[in-house]
């Protein structure tokens, strides 16, 4: 094993499920073919964070091969400790995924199962990529099956408009991203280094100081639409209305463009992201509050998920904008809080709707009585997300805060009022939904959670619960890696 290409072994087996998923003689074998790659692609990454050394600060199972050699862009994968507890993550997200679609797709399964695991293999490449091209390509690949997952099996009579949007939004994005790596290599090159894509060699280079600010502004607005950040978030709330409620567990649980800025943006050009951290800690600060004064005057459980979780991602990206080892610590550790919680809570809602029909909040009242189940992993996954303690989200949201008192005392202090605002909205709505009249009559002949349900919940559950009483297994990970990026931006 010691030898075995395990990083590439979790791209090559997910387009070889896909394929297989797609030429199935047999449409109700996609979704077992499609959880048994995925299931496969867990071991290869419990292989990974098996062979992976916590103490080492740098990417471990580098493999490297030349891609286009005139261009000097290569396949190069590799992990460290921030991005290693991302791979399983994601793979149960999507795990849980599949077995949320279990029964509530009918329509073309083999597309379905297939497009998931091309996106599962676009997400993992995001995480592994140490080469700004092939970064981009995964990037770029990760818009298609979005696309078209929102626009045929999505349940608002506007998902074709919102898939439309969403990719004209992500391509617009792209573009200065595309640019920034770009600029980047050319760069190095009149630097006499010749054109440099991987990303190693880039961080062992100083970028001259005049060049930072217009790399680091076009990384920023390429990353920022994709996290999302206020004002460029319109999109989210649209997708999660209009999409199938499994898919947008995808979009609101792994935040992309959270894990770009902090692996990309902030240490290939550490002097321009410190000159301009006041324009991080803005974007932060007017996320975190925007998000939870409008999750707060919602009344259907979709869209009050998708402003929380722009109000959470707000507190990420002010802990990113603190560049200590505090600040970067609790905001992995709330975007790992987030797949659990917020994809977790997303399939939950999922459930509800396809029982219910709806996710409105006067169509939903009462359902505790039917569905007891449903409702305790609600309420367990919404207290990860406030942060409560024994949960995933309250160490990290504590390291944040910490993290933003001692650099942004204001900005601290904002953010400690929307977690209050909040820990509001999230009851208030809880109740009115879980607890409220029962005007439904759909309602109250509601089943419970399915074993298979069952199952994906009591995991989260788990790992949410144990995070939160033993976070030091998941920090003492992400410690080696965050010393360097800290590092990296007092080099320079």
């Amino acid at each position: 094993m010691t030898n075995m290409p395990l990083l590439s072994l979790l791209f090559l087996t997910l387009p070889l499920g896909a394929a297989l998923t797609w030429l199935l003689p047999r449409p109700e074998w996609a979704k077992r073919i499609a959880l048994a790659t995925a299931l496969l692609d867990l071991c290869f990454a419990l292989a990974v964070i098996y062979r992976f050394d916590p103490s080492q600060p740098g990417f471990q199972l580098v493999e490297q091969a030349r891609w286009i050699p005139t261009l000097n862009i290569q396949y190069m994968v590799g992990v460290d400790g921030i991005s290693l507890l991302f791979l399983p993550a994601t793979i149960l997200l999507f795990i849980g995924v599949i077995l949320a679609s279990w029964n509530s797709v009918t329509k073309l399964p083999r597309l379905y199962y297939s497009l998931l695991l091309v996106l599962e293999t676009a997400t993992l490449g995001i995480f592994c990529s140490l080469d700004t091209m092939l970064f981009f390509f995964f990037w770029e690949l990760s818009l298609i099956p979005i696309y078209f997952l929102v626009s045929l099996w999505g349940v608002g009579p506007n998902r074709r408009y919102a898939a439309v949007k969403y990719i004209l939004v992500m391509v617009a994005g792209g573009i200065p991203l595309l640019f920034g790596f770009i600029l980047l290599a050319f760069t190095h090159a009149t630097s006499g280094g010749g054109l440099v894509f991987d990303l190693p060699t880039l961080l062992a280079t100083p970028v001259p100081a005049r060049m930072q600010l217009a790399i680091f502004i076009l990384l920023l607005l390429g990353f920022a639409v994709k996290i999302p950040v206020f004002p460029l978030h319109t999109w989210l709330p649209l997708v999660a209305m209009e999409g199938p409620a499994a898919v947008i567990a995808l979009l609101v649980g792994i935040k992309l463009g959270a894990y770009g800025l902090i692996r990309f943006a902030i240490p290939l050009a550490p002097q321009a992201a410190q000159q301009m951290h006041w324009l991080l800690v803005a974007l932060g600060t007017l996320g975190v509050i925007y998000g939870a004064v409008a999750a707060l005057a919602q009344t259907n459980l979709r869209r009050m998920l998708a402003y929380a979780s722009l109000s959470h991602v707000g507190l990420v990206v002010l802990g990113i904008a603190s560049f200590d080892l505090q600040g970067l610590q609790g905001s992995v550790l709330q975007l790992l809080n987030f797949t659990l919680a917020a994809g977790g809570g997303f399939l939950l809602i999922g459930a509800l709707h396809h029982r219910i029909g709806s996710t409105d909040l006067l169509s939903l009242g009462g359902a505790a009585r039917s569905m007891p189940l449903l409702a305790s992993f609600f309420l367990l996954f919404g207290f990860a997300g406030m942060g409560m303690p024994g949960t995933s989200g309250f160490p990290a949201e504590l390291l944040i805060l910490l993290s933003a008192f001692k650099h942004h005392i204001g900005a601290g202090l904002a953010a400690l009022f929307a977690m209050v605002l909040g820990t509001a909205y999230f009851f208030s709505l809880y109740r009115k939904a879980f607890f409220g009249p029962a005007n439904n009559p759909v309602v109250a002949s509601a089943m419970d959670l399915r074993p298979r349900e069952l199952g994906v919940a009591i995991v989260f559950a788990f790992l949410i619960l144990s995070v939160g009483f033993y976070p030091s297994a998941v920090l003492d990970v992400i410690k080696p890696a965050g010393e360097a990026w800290v590092t990296q931006l007092q080099k320079h």
